[in-house]
């Protein structure tokens, strides 16, 4: 077959050519599109935060914690911290009878209410009451407080941590008189020091070493308040009304509904367009092959 017979069949079969050509640009742009969109998805993904980075715990707690580097097996005499955590709901009406009886429970036990916190949600109808109560109890009267605080209404949560101080509390009992004792060797060298410069530097050492054993024998204290009183938290909450979620959708989020759907089948139209012209084309070949053919 001769160019000029090719180039007079490639002239009678151009439509099946320009198909052929949108046929291979479109499938490249389709390729080139998913790698794209493979690239931003790794992206993504290497950026991501990991469930380790996400995941960071949350601590709370007050006053100086030194933490021991030995279980101190040898002591027999256990010391143990408790902390208590309670959520109570009560009837809608019975949040300040709920209040009153907490109250009366703190102060018939000698216990101490550290902070209060009690507000009122929403109003009229869908108002609901909610407090927060933190008690240093002693630690004696832990269990029969915690039993007298379960009665307040339903108790919906409760957790209680235990932790044993004994080694990190024999610990710093040793080195508060490792510290002593080397504070007293300053004070004798200061004593016996002659040169007005020696003084001055021994008397700042004695003045550091001073602070060092006040901030052990303070951690020293605070571990045996918390050993001695052990501590609550309680939340009290009014139940909630059954439709205070219930509210009639406002015109703003209509209108915005709306337009949302609207775009969104914008979207799809032009997303469709090139394939509905596709097919019409094929279709179009079709009809001219099958005319040629009968001819």
């Amino acid at each position: 077959m001769g160019i000029k017979e090719q180039l007079i069949k490639l002239k009678d079969n151009w439509l099946i050519a320009v198909i052929i050509v949108v046929l291979f640009l479109l499938f490249t742009g389709i390729g080139s599109l998913s790698s794209s969109v493979g690239r931003y998805t790794s992206y993504e993904k290497s950026y991501a935060p990991t469930s380790s980075e996400m995941a960071q715990p949350d601590y709370r707690g007050g006053g100086v914690t030194i933490s021991g580097s030995s279980f101190a097996p040898e002591v027999q005499n256990r010391l143990i911290t408790k902390t208590a955590s309670l959520s109570n709901e009560v009837e809608r009406g019975d949040f300040k009878d709920a209040e009153s009886k907490l109250k009366s429970i703190v102060s018939a036990s000698n216990s101490y209410m550290l902070n209060q916190n009690a507000n009122t949600y929403n109003s009229g109808k869908r108002a609901y009451s909610v407090g927060s109560y933190q008690i240093k109890v002693d630690a004696v009267k832990y269990d029969a407080v915690i039993q007298q605080l379960k009665d307040i209404g339903e108790v919906k949560s409760f957790n209680e941590n235990s932790q044993d101080i004994t080694g990190a509390y024999t610990d710093t009992k040793v080195e508060i008189d490792a510290e002593k004792a080397r504070l007293q060797r300053y004070e004798k060298m200061y004593d016996e020091a002659a040169n007005i410069n020696d003084k001055i530097q021994l008397s700042d050492r004695i003045f550091d070493q001073e602070r060092t054993v006040r901030y052990l024998e303070d951690s020293l204290k605070n571990m045996d308040q918390k050993v001695t009183y052990s501590t609550i938290y309680i939340t009290i909450s009014e139940k909630q009304p059954e439709y205070i979620d219930v509210v009639f959708v406002k015109f703003s989020e209509l209108i915005r509904g709306l337009v949302n759907s609207f775009n969104l089948l914008i979207t799809l139209i032009f997303a469709l367009l090139p394939w509905g012209i596709l097919l019409l084309i094929i279709r179009l070949a079709i009809k001219l092959f099958k005319g040629k053919k009968r001819k």
